[in-house]
C-alpha cells in the first residue's frame, strides 16, 4: 500500500501564509512527481503546482509568483509554501503522487486533502 500523508492547512486571513507538506510513504520504488491539486465547493479539482524528480515545476497561472512548491527526495516528501494568500485560494488541497510501487506498476495516488481557509 502507499499512503500520502498531508498537514498544514487550516485559517489564516488575507495575506498571510501556510505551508503544507505531504509524505509518501509505503512499498514505494520510485517516485517521479508529486504535486498539489485543489478544489473548491461545486468546482472541478485543479492543478495547483507540480514538481517531478528531476526538480522542474509547473505552476497554475493563478498561484505563480505567491506559490512555491519544492521536494526532499529522501524523505519522499513535498513541500507547498504559499504566500500572499487570497480568499479565492480557499479549497481543499490535495496532494497527488505519481510513482512504481516495488514489484508492480506505475500509477497515481491522492491523499486525504486538508482545508485551507482564507478569510478575516
Amino acid at each position: 500500500q502507499v499512503q500520502l500523508v498531508e498537514s498544514g492547512g487550516g485559517l489564516v486571513q488575507p495575506g498571510g501564509s501556510l505551508r503544507l507538506s505531504c509524505a509518501a510513504s509505503g512499498r514505494i520504488f520510485s517516485i517521479y512527481s508529486m504535486g498539489w491539486y485543489r478544489q473548491a465547493p461545486g468546482k472541478q479539482r485543479d492543478l495547483v503546482a507540480v514538481i517531478d524528480s528531476g526538480g522542474n515545476t509547473n505552476y497554475a497561472d493563478s498561484v505563480k509568483g505567491r506559490f512555491t512548491i519544492s521536494g526532499d527526495n529522501a524523505k519522499n516528501t513535498v513541500y507547498l509554501q504559499m504566500n500572499n494568500l487570497k480568499p479565492e485560494d480557499t479549497a481543499v488541497y490535495y496532494c497527488n503522487a505519481y510513482l512504481r510501487r516495488i514489484g508492480l506498476g506505475s500509477n497515481y495516488y491522492w491523499g486525504q486533502g486538508t482545508q485551507v481557509t482564507v478569510s478575516s
